[in-house]
């Protein structure tokens, strides 16, 4: 209830009867359309589950997912798709819940390589090594987890399939703190990967650790605005989903983060034109909308991002 303003109360001789405020429309009210569900016609591809234990990260065991589409007969190089959470992209039923996935990301590639409105793609899913580590491994700014897709996931898949060489063809996406280890993978290493997805990406404070003793402090994924302005443009694809109602708590705020995320971006390559500079501009592109920490827009969108992701892409191996 909205408070009158004392002057204006005080003229009031009579009970006032407050009418209830409208209600507020739901909110992350998304539906998932034709190209993420499966379509007469459209063959199927395979998805096998493998290990691997991981010298990067000390003899950790990691759980991934390859996606083979149907249409791909190791002739050429394969484009690729590198998820984080990788279980989540890939699964049918949420074991916890009972309840369908909500990526349907397997679904989404048959439909759109049928359609040749993306390359025919091999996708790598990738759980973390377990959930006490997830944060270790996905929110810390360094190269190690790129070190770790690239010099061991990819030749180890690439020991069954033909993976193009070619960072253009070459994807990685996540959502949350799986976002930000996306772009972390990019930004590290753009000669291997230069096109990003994030779903409510947690670019905020989670990897940050205070300086103690002789270790440095370690900086969170809030930095990188920072790190966007005030360093050259690298050659990256980037989109970034989010809605207003994410989260906000002692870590920072995802949807103001991931707006400053953007705003970086954007004035990047704005202060590169107005310079004149030779060299990349970030091709970048975003959605904003009202759902929360949730998969809820980001899996209704996601054919629309693939298009766009691939769009104007022409092998080169």
């Amino acid at each position: 209830m909205r408070l009158l303003p004392l002057a204006f109360a005080a003229l009031l001789s009579v009970s006032l009867v407050v009418a209830a405020e409208p209600a507020k429309p739901a909110t992350d009210q998304y539906f998932l359309g034709p190209d993420s569900k499966p379509q007469e016609g459209v063959a199927k591809g395979t998805v096998t589950k493998a290990t691997i234990i991981s010298k990067v990260y000390d003899g950790r065991t990691f759980n991934y997912q390859v996606y083979v589409p149907a249409k791909y007969d190791g002739s050429k190089p394969a484009a690729v798709f590198v998820g984080q959470d990788g279980n989540n992209f890939v699964r049918a039923i949420n074991e916890q819940t009972k309840q369908p996935g909500a990526w349907h990301v397997p679904v989404v590639f048959d439909n759109l390589i049928h359609k040749k409105e993306m390359p025919i793609t091999i996708g790598i899913f990738i759980d973390p090594s377990s959930q006490q580590q997830r944060a270790n491994e996905y929110d810390t700014l360094s190269d190690r987890y790129a070190r770790f897709v690239i010099d061991e996931v990819l030749p180890e898949v690439g020991k069954t399939y033909r993976l193009t060489k070619d960072p253009d063809g070459r994807a990685i996406a996540g959502f949350s703190s799986g976002a930000i280890c996306a772009f972390t993978v990019a930004w590290e290493r753009p000669d291997a990967f230069r096109k990003v997805v994030s779903f409510f990406g947690s670019f905020t404070s989670i990897g940050y650790r205070p300086a103690q003793g002789d270790r440095p402090m370690q900086p969170g994924g809030d930095l990188y605005p920072t790190l966007i302005r005030r360093n050259p443009i690298k050659p990256l694809t980037v989109f970034l989903q989010d809605g207003s109602n994410d989260l906000n708590n002692q870590f920072g705020s995802w949807w103001l983060a991931n707006q400053q995320m953007l705003a970086a971006l954007v004035w990047a390559n704005a202060n590169a034109d107005q310079r004149k500079s030779p060299g990349p501009r970030y091709r970048v592109n975003h959605a904003w909308g009202d759902g929360g920490h949730t998969a809820n827009h980001g899996a209704a969108i996601f054919p629309d991002v693939m298009r766009w992701l691939w769009q104007g892409y022409e092998p080169k191996d």
